[in-house]
């Protein structure tokens, strides 16, 4: 078999997360059932049943790709792509524009999708770091050291994943600037958009801020719909059609009923009744998560994440991050995220836009095996 670079946390959450009580490793919002998406929706419901279950377009439905333009700035259907999932319009946009060798600058710690795509394609591949004693903000001067004339691609991901960071307006508009300098695409991955924890205004996107951007979009994460497996490239029309081409090769379509649904999903008094669930539970999960932490002392610290979800929290017990993950599947069958699947080690990726009955029943079970480590080590 050829040297193949594994999406370390992916395949891990693929081997274990069915099998465990508690799964606090997922990073979007608690999901919603069929029955609350539809349930004031009879239209709808007579429209599914009278479905014929065949190929969409391929490119998604023209009622969907409408409803995601609307989203953005200055898009339009012929801008946006749908996919399976943001993973593959990920994948979708590195294969289109960079060849093995091609320069391409990621930020740190990130989704490490594309950080394995790299390795994987042969990418001549950088980085930079959001900096943790900044709470997470960029090294811009990093960044603009690492981007050359070769640099094809800027890998970003706002809100991010770990971290819960929101990019500032300034930032991204110094990123802009640096790609622009350079003549480099931004891909930036946007799943987060809408899960905001401190405010109901969504966070801007990149699409219309630079004439090259592939701004990336799920209804996994926000939405509380990732089984529907719907992602979406926004992009110029001709990088879109580049991206339609390869996935013909991957895919060909999402489903019918995927497509479908995502569109009801996005119809405007839907999607803002979704985001507004959305940002409940994590208002409602975040408190709960901070008591957890306080209440092992200074075992926790962590900075609040702007959104999303997910907290990206450190830890001062004498375990490596992966053998805890283990340990607490084994002995808690709770699951987490280690930090090494990002590259740092002692810290969690822990979810909390959850139900409180069952976050609180995750955490418990988790403190026990915490407690009995610290009492191990003392």
């Amino acid at each position: 078999m050829t040297e193949f670079q594994p999406f370390l946390m992916e395949r891990m959450m693929s081997k274990f997360e069915q099998g465990v009580d508690y799964n606090l490793s997922e990073s979007g919002v608690h999901p919603v059932t069929l029955r609350e998406l539809l349930d004031d929706e009879p239209e709808a419901i007579r429209y599914l049943l009278d479905t014929e279950l065949n190929y969409p377009h391929a490119n998604g439905t023209p009622a969907l790709r409408e409803n995601i333009a609307r989203t953005y700035n200055g898009c339009t259907s012929d801008n946006v792509l749908v996919t399976v999932g943001a993973i593959e319009a990920n994948y979708l946009a590195i294969r289109t524009l960079l060849d093995p060798g091609d320069e391409i600058v990621v930020m740190l710690p990130n989704y490490m999708q594309i950080w394995g795509i790299s390795k994987n394609h042969r990418l001549d591949m950088k980085t930079f770091n959001l900096d943790p004693g900044r709470r997470w903000a960029p090294d811009l001067d990093e960044l603009e050291d690492r981007i050359s004339a070769k640099t094809k691609l800027i890998a970003i991901c706002n809100p991010n994943n770990p971290t819960g960071r929101t990019l500032t307006r300034g930032e991204m508009q110094r990123i802009v600037e640096l790609a622009d300098r350079n003549g480099s695409w931004i891909l930036a991955d946007e799943v987060y958009r809408g899960a905001e924890r401190l405010t109901d205004e969504i966070a801007p996107s990149f699409h219309g801020e630079y004439d090259k951007v592939i701004a990336v979009g799920s209804m996994s994460k926000a939405y509380g719909l990732p089984g529907l497996r719907i992602g979406w490239a926004a992009a110029p029309p001709d990088i879109v059609d580049a991206m339609w081409a390869r996935h013909e090769y991957i895919a060909i379509a999402a489903t019918m009923l995927s497509n479908q649904l995502a569109a009801i999903a996005l119809e405007p008094a839907k999607r803002e009744q979704l985001l507004a669930r959305a940002r409940r539970l994590i208002r409602e999960g975040y408190p709960v998560l901070e008591k957890w932490m306080n209440a092992h002392g200074s075992v926790f610290s962590l900075t609040p994440p702007d959104a999303s979800a997910i907290a990206f929290v450190r830890y001062d017990l004498p375990i490596n991050s992966t053998q805890l993950i283990h340990k607490l599947c084994d002995e808690a069958s709770v699951l987490i995220v280690p930090g090494d699947h990002f590259g740092l080690d002692h810290h969690v990726r822990i979810s909390f836009g959850l139900p409180e009955d069952y976050l609180k029943e995750g955490l418990d079970r988790m403190g026990r095996v915490i407690s009995q480590i610290r009492s191990e080590a003392a």
